[in-house]
């Protein structure tokens, strides 16, 4: 197998890249997604280390991008959510250095009462689960990332592990929503929720790539890469492989690239592999 998938890296250098308007779509929400996440990340630590004191009164948390180009991640009062207890700037690809840290205690912007709104909407119906739509697993947790564009409102919700060495794929949802902040519709992303861990166990023959087949749609899902991108330093895996009826996505963690092809020809490569030996 390992053969084969050095044999599809190969191709995806020298092949022209099968992009279109959707697959476009996915990468560019995908590096977004992970943009606002890695803000995300390295805002909560610096809340936990630096401002202790202001913990009990946060309700949450979020990140955005500016039209500098920069990443602003906000912490919530769980009081009034109108009010901005910290706010940070990171650089467009966040370091865990941010630029600024404010703690005016702001009133909210128009646009983070918006991406407030609809957070803690998407929260409340997967907490509430009325109609066990929502799945919950063991030592992971839920994290809600609301995203606001010209054409679109919506909520990615993406699970998290709470143990190291692993990464988890699946068990994600997208909520919609109108102009004024109100629910249309939610929709699973994945059937299922798929481990990976970090490295093989055995070390001579480390894990070259990793692969997972979709039911629901026919590429690599957004919230895919944007998992991937989060775990890229952490895996000793460089590539992973989405395989859906047909279509093949191949994803290069290190380049941050997305290549796809049609699943037949994805399986004349596998069975002509297969043949040599």
């Amino acid at each position: 197998m390992q053969k084969i998938i050095l044999t599809l890296l190969l191709l995806s250098t020298f092949l022209i890249y099968s992009q279109n308007k959707e697959t476009e779509k996915i990468l560019s929400e995908g590096k977004l997604l992970f943009r606002m996440e890695k803000g995300s990340w390295h805002g909560t630590d610096d809340m936990l280390a630096r401002f202790k004191t202001k913990k009990d009164s946060v309700g949450g948390y979020l990140s955005y991008d500016t039209a500098e180009n920069k990443i602003n991640t906000i912490f919530f009062s769980r009081f009034d959510s109108d009010k901005i207890l910290i706010r940070y700037e990171f650089d467009s690809l966040p370091k865990p250095q941010p630029i600024k840290i404010d703690t005016t205690n702001h009133n909210a912007t128009d646009l983070e009462k918006n991406l407030i709104s609809i957070r803690q909407d998407a929260r409340n119906r997967a907490y509430a689960n009325e109609d066990k739509f929502f799945s919950f697993y063991e030592k992971t947790s839920l994290n809600f990332i609301p995203v606001i564009t010209d054409k679109e409102r919506n909520v990615f919700v993406l699970t998290g592990p709470q143990v190291s060495g692993i990464v988890l794929l699946g068990n994600d949802y997208k909520l919609s929503y109108d102009k004024k902040n109100e629910f249309k519709k939610k929709e699973k992303i994945h059937n299922s929720i798929l481990q990976f861990p970090n490295a093989s166990e055995d070390k001579e023959n480390p894990t070259v790539s990793t692969i997972h087949s979709h039911v629901i749609t026919e590429y690599i899902s957004s919230t895919d890469i944007c998992t991937l991108l989060l775990y890229k330093n952490y895996v000793e895996w460089n590539q992973h492989i989405v395989i859906s009826e047909k279509e093949v996505s191949i994803f290069n963690l290190e380049k941050e690239s997305l290549f796809t092809m049609k699943r037949k020809a994805w399986e004349k490569i596998y069975n002509n592999e297969k043949d040599k030996k």
